[in-house]
């Protein structure tokens, strides 16, 4: 090799390795995605708001009472950046981002550790390949340069809400609409007082809404997310095995919840994706049941749909079983039926297929479960019946969020589509709500099911729940005087 090729070599081992040892030392850096693959992100951005436009999104603000800071979904997905406070400009005419990060904090830094600032600017742009990074004071400085001369360029910002932890654009755009709604409140969201600013020290600009880009991209996950995805699904199945083989009659919702959360955090999740829906008997008939504070009782059925955070990505997985280890033949009639429901589902998804068609496959086919299987009652039947007419077996995509944003349906599926299959019933007879919950990924022949690992068959639930799980091993203390002698 010749003396100046050895030479570049070395400089380029040196960057690796300096960009490594500053990753693991910055802590606020991810490394579950190069940056070729956010580059890529933003370049999607670049063709689509064309090159007399710029684009400006916000990250997530600091957070007080000494948090784990978590970024804003979509700040992540375009940067991987985890500093609070945080904006970054695309500029369409350059193709360049710019990253602009609050400077160095020297008490704080001494308090919660190193963080990502201004004064790294160097280190960042080799971390992200990001082009430019500079301090927030400099960006009104910086954007009036887009000012100097017509055709001013359009400003695509966000208008949707931000997601943050355990949240999904419906439950924030509910939120806002809660607050809004209040005579004594009606404060603006931080996108909308955002826009509002903008309005103000930037007349020139025509804004529009970034929010439908950025829905559009994150439907169809790359491999990495794919995996991410996958390695939360199993976290969940996981989690949920555990409250299984807690369950025992007496035990409380919320003690199912904790086994569950428990396993999440042994194994690398930074949270819950979502607050666990444990609902027990009745409760489960609410759709999104989340107090988890009744007491379980003998010969009802338990529904835990729960998924962690791991690494910014969810899950989201159901099943019920029964309280005292046992299904009823009631019980395993109606639980039967979804369960067959669950696997022809899985059997017709394949890309090239529309979700409608997949639906209207799988219900032609179901059509012939009834007359090979006899219901004990005629709302059962009626009910399951009615649960071929139900489009939502198909349900939401998966991803940054479990309500993940982006729409699917009508249009053909493409390998990358992560969603949730959730085929259900309501008896309200009886009050009974019965379904389970799997994420699957659409692969380039088929369809990859996640969680196909958790109990599903009734035996198998059976045979699962005869073991002892972390409530029996290590049970609730009540004799707390016990404790002090």
């Amino acid at each position: 090799m010749p003396a100046t090729m050895r030479f570049l070599t070395i400089i380029l081992l040196l960057l690796s390795a300096n960009s490594l040892l500053l990753a693991q030392s910055k802590s606020l850096y991810q490394t579950d995605f190069p940056p070729e693959e956010f580059a890529e992100r933003r370049a999607q951005i670049f063709d689509t708001i064309g090159d007399n436009a710029i684009a400006i999104v916000q990250g997530a603000s600091y957070v007080d009472g000494f948090k784990v800071f978590r970024q804003s979904n979509q700040f992540y997905y375009l940067s991987g950046i985890e500093v609070p406070s945080a904006y970054l400009l695309l500029d369409g005419r350059s193709r360049k981002t710019t990253l602009y990060l609050p400077h160095a904090d020297a008490g704080r830094e001494r308090g919660e550790g190193e963080m990502l600032t201004a004064e790294d600017a160097d280190e960042v742009k080799q971390l992200t390949g990001i082009d430019n990074v500079y301090g927030v004071h400099l960006m009104a400085r910086h954007w009036m340069r887009y000012l100097t001369k017509t055709p001013y360029p359009l400003l695509y910002t966000p208008l949707s809400p931000a997601e943050g932890a355990m949240q999904s654009r419906d439950e924030a755009v509910g939120g806002q609409g809660m607050i809004a709604a209040d005579p004594w409140d009606g404060r603006p969201s931080r996108e909308g007082q955002f826009v509002h600013l903008l309005r103000i020290r930037f007349p020139q600009f025509e804004i529009r809404d970034l929010s439908p880009v950025l829905d559009e991209m994150r439907i169809v996950k790359s491999p990495r997310e794919v995996a991410l995805v996958r390695r939360a699904t199993q976290i969940a199945g996981l989690a949920l095995m555990e409250a299984m083989r807690s369950t025992r009659p007496g035990v409380m919702e919320y003690q199912l919840d904790a086994a569950a959360h428990y396993i999440f955090q042994i194994n690398g999740a930074r949270g819950e994706g979502y607050s666990s829906i444990t609902a027990g008997g009745t409760n489960a008939w609410m759709g999104h049941y989340f107090h988890n504070s009744s007491v379980l009782r003998d010969g009802d059925l338990v529904l835990m749909d729960y998924a962690p955070d791991y690494r910014y990505y969810t899950s989201d997985v159901a099943r019920m079983w029964p309280v005292n280890g046992r299904f009823t033949a009631e019980q395993r009639e109606l639980y039967e039926f979804i369960l067959a429901y669950r696997d022809v589902i899985v059997k017709h998804i394949r890309p090239g297929l529309t979700p409608e068609q997949v639906t209207a496959a799988c219900a032609n086919e179901m059509k012939g479960y009834f007359s090979t299987h006899q219901f004990s009652k005629p709302h059962y039947e009626k009910a399951c019946r009615a649960a071929l007419t139900f489009r939502g077996h198909l349900s939401h995509p998966v991803g940054l969020t479990v309500h993940d944003v982006g729409v699917y349906r009508r249009k053909p599926l493409v390998a990358g589509t992560v969603f949730s299959i959730d085929p259900m019933i309501w008896v309200p007879e009886e009050k009974l709500y019965i379904r389970i919950e799997d994420v699957v990924v659409v692969t380039e022949d088929g369809v990859e099911n996640f969680s196909a690992f958790v109990p599903s068959k009734l035996d198998d639930i059976e045979k699962w729940m005869a073991r002892e799980g972390v409530l029996q091993k290590t049970p609730p203390e009540q004799d707390f005087d016990r404790l002090r002698k």
